[in-house]
């Protein structure tokens, strides 16, 4: 176990660490990830074991965070000014320390027969969100396409409250190729399709959702085996994204359970 007290934002563990909270393409490169409170690191510690190196702030942090700094202690360890922490975690209020992880891989079943496929999320939380609702409802797989915000981002990682560590996901998809291959009915959601609740979703299922502003293109909405929309009152025209994903998985799972 080593101990380092950095206050020099010239430090290069510092530089790498805001590096890897800022930017996606630096996490893939080094195939790691921050995470950001008590929970997520206690959840992947559950799921993949101990975290490379445990950032915490000067000063008090959190009972639940002091706890787990004993629990981790035997690791790797890096104190920060608290402006400098800050500047690592995508909360204004943290609960006083980050983690170091190898962003983990999990394997996609062969045979999926409830999947969910995402068209250019832009939003971190609300990826997350659809991430750890998918969780919830007992989905298989989640396909991302290439213009899909980082699933493994702070703020994905911390809307998604540990979903990433247990569901199979496959990101930068061709969501077309994966949409011709499934073996069952696709759904796109729309605007004009037909009622969600008129459709038999006890077969293998994938829903296909869109961009938060402009939905789905018209060739992914082509391919699919059904348009379909949620019915609302008359007023609304649309739901957001991450609660149109609820609705349609939820029923989803109404029907099977």
């Amino acid at each position: 176990m080593s101990f380092k007290h950095i206050v020099s934002r010239d430090n290069p563990v510092f530089k790498t660490m805001k590096k890897l909270a800022e930017n996606a393409r630096e996490r893939r490169a080094e195939g790691k990830t921050l995470l950001d409170g008590v929970h997520l690191i206690e959840s992947y510690c559950q799921a993949f074991g101990e975290p490379e190196l445990v950032i915490i702030p000067e000063g008090k942090s959190s009972l639940e965070a002091t706890q787990l700094m004993q629990q981790l202690e035997h690791l790797n360890t890096m104190m920060l000014p608290t402006l400098m922490f800050a500047e690592l975690t995508p909360v204004v209020s943290s609960t006083g320390i980050l983690a170091l992880v190898k962003t983990p891989e999990i394997a996609v079943p062969i045979e999926v027969r409830f999947a969910l496929m995402l068209e250019d999320i832009q939003d971190p939380g609300n990826l997350g969100s659809m991430l750890r609702t998918a969780l919830g409802a007992g989905v298989e797989a989640v396909y991302l396409s290439k213009g899909c915000t980082d699933a493994w981002s702070p703020k994905a990682l911390r809307g998604g409250q540990g979903a990433q560590f247990l569901l199979p996901m496959i990101e930068g998809a061709n969501l077309l190729e994966f949409i011709q291959n499934f073996a069952g009915n696709t759904y796109a959601t729309t605007l004009d399709g037909v009622s969600l609740y008129a459709q038999d979703l006890s077969k293998p299922t994938a829903f296909v959702i869109g961009n938060e502003g402009a939905g789905l293109s018209a060739k992914v909405v082509q391919a699919a085996s059904q348009k379909i929309s949620i019915p609302m009152h008359q007023s609304l025209e649309s739901l957001n994204a991450a609660a149109a994903t609820a609705v349609c998985l939820f029923e989803r799972k109404r029907q099977v359970s």
